[in-house]
């Protein structure tokens, strides 16, 4: 299994490529986008199995990852909630609300991560 350290980097998915930020240590997970008003690309929080919206600003996608990095599941989240954990989940992918179905990212689909 990687390890990924804070940073940037792509998320590849079948025919399209996205700017990722990766939060792998303890405070960047904390920070996620709290604070921010938007986000150009994705945020993978990692490890996680689950998140939450309380101080957000606008809702977002969430994919569960599994270790393979295959989609366990794809929801849309408002500002506000808590996430229910999921067991099998690695790693949390974040983006604005509609971006995920833009990129055609649902249950069954495995990503990459690196240039």
């Amino acid at each position: 299994m990687a390890r990924w350290r804070d940073g940037r980097t792509q998320l590849h998915l079948p025919g399209v490529a996205v700017p990722l930020e990766i939060a792998a240590s303890y405070r960047a997970r904390t920070r996620g986008l709290l604070g921010r008003d938007g986000i150009g690309g994705a945020l993978l929080l990692t490890p996680a199995t689950s998140v939450h919206t309380f101080r957000m600003r606008f809702p977002i996608d969430v994919a569960y990852l599994d270790r393979d990095l295959t989609v366990l599941a794809v929801r849309t989240m408002r500002p506000g909630r808590l996430g229910a954990p999921r067991p099998r989940a690695r790693h949390v992918l974040e983006a604005e609300a509609g971006a995920m179905e833009r990129w055609g990212l649902r249950a069954g689909v495995r990503v990459a991560i690196g240039v």
